[in-house]
């Protein structure tokens, strides 16, 4: 997979849970295969390569659409990477584009909240995140977890708060670029 070019390869997930698997929890359970570690070092995690791309002038910053107030859920498994909010600075990037960021348990926890005993305590979790969400009469709520994404949009139905339409970041990128 690698060749003696493995020091200059770059990997580029397109979820973050699936870098979070490659960076994190694969390295743990293969600690010594050498192969493992060189995906560990290589894998970026989508919106941490935007923002590198943008630092360095290479993000084509020709945005053609505005997406006006985005509510932005900080996933989970984005936190344990410890990038930072690089999905919300990529999002900032693009002109007309508010974003309001929460960063709270959204109360799913996985296959956790799904599931018949524990939903109705996974929703009254999520309460805050529902209502932060909701703040400011967003155009998109987003997250990077589609999973909490789905959770909170039920949950602020639930609510009775104003229905908003629910997009994954990549896809308001790519709204963003009029694709």
């Amino acid at each position: 997979f690698f060749s003696s070019r493995r020091r200059h390869t770059r990997l580029q997930g397109d979820w973050s849970s699936d870098v979070c698997s490659s960076d994190l929890e694969l390295p743990l359970m293969f600690p010594d295969d050498a192969d493992v570690q060189a995906v560990k070092e290589a894998m970026w995690d989508p919106f941490e390569y935007f923002i590198a791309r943008s630092k360095d002038g290479l993000l084509n910053q020709d945005f053609k659409e505005e997406l006006g107030h985005v509510s932005y859920h900080v996933a989970c498994h984005s936190r344990v990477q410890n990038v930072g909010q690089k999905t919300a600075e990529a999002l900032k990037l693009i002109p007309g584009t508010a974003v309001n960021v929460v960063e709270r348990c959204s109360g799913h926890s996985g296959t956790w909240g799904v599931k018949k005993e524990f939903h109705a305590m996974a929703m009254k979790i999520g309460r805050p995140v529902f209502r932060s969400m909701a703040e400011e009469t967003p155009n998109y709520i987003s997250s990077d977890c589609q999973l909490a994404g789905h959770h909170i949009a039920q949950g602020m139905d639930e609510l009775g708060l104003p229905k908003t339409a629910m997009a994954h970041p990549l896809t308001l990128m790519a709204k963003a670029y009029g694709l």
